[in-house]
């Protein structure tokens, strides 16, 4: 074998075992918190936390659903699913107003809306608060779904820059047919970006499945409690319980783990296709 063929060996080693390693790092958290969800209390204080439970129980994640953590799932899935559809259908509109219509002031209207993107969450709060608390949606579904129903300045943007490189001679070609501007934006541009509609619906669920702030402000009861907010009172509840701590970490997390294992190829083909890496 020749220094050079050594070398590209050497190299293509190292570089495999640098992505082992990063696997192995963003894995073992969660190996560890199922591990440990599936242990009995018992297990857990005699055993290494490595090692795996024997014989595993779900007694913990029972436990947690039968606490509320159940209702919290239907309220966050229901939720994540209403946003995500509206931010999609939205931001698909505005995207292709922005990258394939002329009207007056399109880009200053853009970049502006763009700029909204640097106001941090946390300034809209009280504002945002104060506006429900007058309409009397708090502690209702309603006072989750809105304020993010109506797409976000990222999702535009994406979708702006992936419907720009599209061959504008496929919309040429069918608008020559006799296809109106809605027949061309869900019956062409709209299959040809399922990657980055992938990518976006990935993006979406996991913020919004996240998101903690907004809910625990605008819903304080147990009725409208989502995920987040009940992991974190159990948390406080069951401090000295890691097993069931575990046991409702692991909930909200696997949930996010399928959908990513689902969704990867169309999510690195539209990493590919934008060039943002």
């Amino acid at each position: 074998m020749s220094t050079e063929a050594r070398a590209a060996v050497l190299r293509s080693g190292i570089a495999y075992a640098v992505l082992v390693a990063g696997a192995l790092l963003t894995v073992a958290p969660l190996v560890l918190s199922a591990f440990t969800a599936m242990k009995t209390t018992e297990q857990f204080t005699t055993e290494s936390a490595l090692a795996p439970p024997h014989p595993a129980t779900l007694d913990n994640f029972r436990t947690v659903l039968d606490q509320g953590l159940g209702r919290a799932v239907v309220v966050t899935a229901l939720m994540t699913v209403c946003i995500t559809g509206g931010q999609l259908i939205t931001s698909v509109l505005a995207a292709y107003a922005f990258a394939r219509t002329s009207f007056p002031g399109r880009d200053v209207l853009f970049w502006g809306y763009l700029a909204t993107m640097m106001v941090p969450s946390v300034v809209t709060l009280v504002p945002l608060y104060l506006m429900f608390a007058k309409t009397g949606w708090l502690n209702t579904f309603w006072a989750l779904v809105l304020p993010f129903v109506f797409g976000s300045p990222y999702a535009i943007f994406l979708l702006r820059q992936y419907f720009r490189a599209i061959p504008g001679e496929l919309i040429d070609a069918a608008r020559m047919d006799g296809a109106a501007t809605p027949d061309i934006l869900w019956n062409v541009v709209v299959p040809m970006s399922r990657p980055i509609l992938a990518t976006l619906t990935i993006i979406t669920v996991v913020s919004q499945w996240n998101n903690f702030m907004w809910p625990l402000v605008a819903a304080s009861g147990p009725r409208w409690q989502v995920l987040t907010v009940a992991t974190a009172n159990m948390q406080t509840r069951y401090n000295a319980q890691w097993t069931l701590v575990m046991a409702a970490t692991t909930l909200a997390i696997a949930p996010l783990v399928v959908l990513f294992v689902l969704f990867q190829r169309h999510v690195l083909r539209s990493i590919a296709w934008t060039g943002l890496k």
